[in-house]
């Protein structure tokens, strides 16, 4: 974390939102603010990414003997080295040409910070509940985030990799 931390200063990124002050919750996704504090609606997102990660690690790394020490260790350099790399203008401009984000400049490194936290989140409860929890919560995370900004990590997937017009018209509110 603190390694990303120090890349993403080192690349420009602000410590905390150019408004001057931090929020727990930002929940407005049209803001400049948006990804700039602790956490907002893509926070969910991250904790999804550590279901995920402890699910892929655990796949991988119990064949190979890893402790699950190890497979956080890989989760947390896979999720830093994914900040890092969505607070490159490459990124950044993606998004903005590809997706509902039109007003995103990148994340604030606190930001950044608390979504490799969030992540951490999901890989340890992934850890302590049943698969079934955590197919659940993910499900519950992404319908619910999908309904209140109609954007979702797999939405967020879909149009980075393989824009569709009919998903942003929807995004959009046509």
């Amino acid at each position: 974390m603190l390694a990303a931390a120090a890349i993403l200063y080192s690349m420009g990124r602000v410590p905390i939102c150019t408004c001057g002050y931090v929020k727990l919750w930002h929940g407005v996704v049209f803001s400049a603010e948006n990804s700039q504090h602790v956490s907002d609606w893509y926070t969910f997102s991250h904790v999804i990414h550590g279901f995920g990660f402890y699910w892929l690690a655990g796949l991988i790394g119990r064949r190979l003997g890893w402790s699950l020490s190890l497979r956080f260790v890989i989760a947390m350099v896979v999720e830093a080295s994914w900040e890092v790399l969505e607070n490159t203008p490459m990124v950044i401009d993606r998004y903005r040409a590809t997706t509902i984000a039109l007003d995103y400049y990148g994340d604030s490194i606190l930001n950044s910070v608390a979504d490799m936290g969030a992540m951490a989140l999901g890989f340890f409860l992934a850890a302590r509940v049943p698969v079934a929890v955590t197919i659940v919560l993910a499900l519950v995370m992404e319908l619910g985030v999908g309904w209140m900004i109609r954007d979702n990590l797999l939405l967020n997937i879909i149009q980075l990799v393989y824009p569709l017009e009919f998903i942003l018209r929807w995004q959009q509110g046509g």
